[in-house]
């Protein structure tokens, strides 16, 4: 029988954690990317897998020529994935309702928005109420990430909803 973790009350912690300390619960592999990008992408391990040792959950990116860059990236995209897969229950509202996706504390954010969106059903407007904002801005908030975009729409088309549109 497999054995099932709740680390919902670890996410805040793994979301808001600096590179240097998630890195410290991270496994990563380096290797030869494949693409565009001439001999130094062809023939240096610049390409970054991580791996959550807690979690299980991994990512990986090889979008540049430094390995520093792309470990840094593959991070940020973990950080995303713990975010639409973790739930806290009841959802807090996030302090600041908009917020560049630039920003480190991004993933929170967007762990916050989806917590409230799955307790309404990942119905827009009942959320969108909660939250304090018109249910187009919440769209609008949401196509903001084109992951975060599809994430919401392919929950809700488990959920028998139709599609967001902008």
């Amino acid at each position: 029988m497999e054995e099932i973790f709740d680390f919902s009350a670890d996410r805040n912690d793994w979301l808001a954690a600096s590179d240097d300390t998630l890195s410290k619960t991270c496994e990563f592999d380096f290797f030869k990317g494949s693409g565009n990008g001439g001999q130094k992408r062809n023939k240096t391990s610049s390409a970054v897998r991580v791996r959550h040792l807690p979690s299980g959950i991994t990512a990986t990116d090889c979008s540049g020529r430094s390995q520093h860059k792309n470990r840094h990236e593959a991070l940020k995209k973990l950080r995303l994935a713990i975010a639409f897969k973790f739930r806290i229950t009841p959802a807090q509202i996030p302090e600041t309702l908009e917020l560049s996706v630039n920003n480190p504390e991004y993933p929170l954010w967007a762990a916050q928005i989806i917590d409230q969106l799955a307790e309404c059903g990942f119905q827009t407007k009942p959320a969108a109420e909660t939250l304090g904002l018109s249910a187009s801005k919440l769209v609008k908030l949401l196509h903001r990430d084109s992951a975060l975009w599809q994430f919401v729409n392919q929950v809700r088309e488990k959920y028998s909803l139709t599609p967001l549109k902008i």
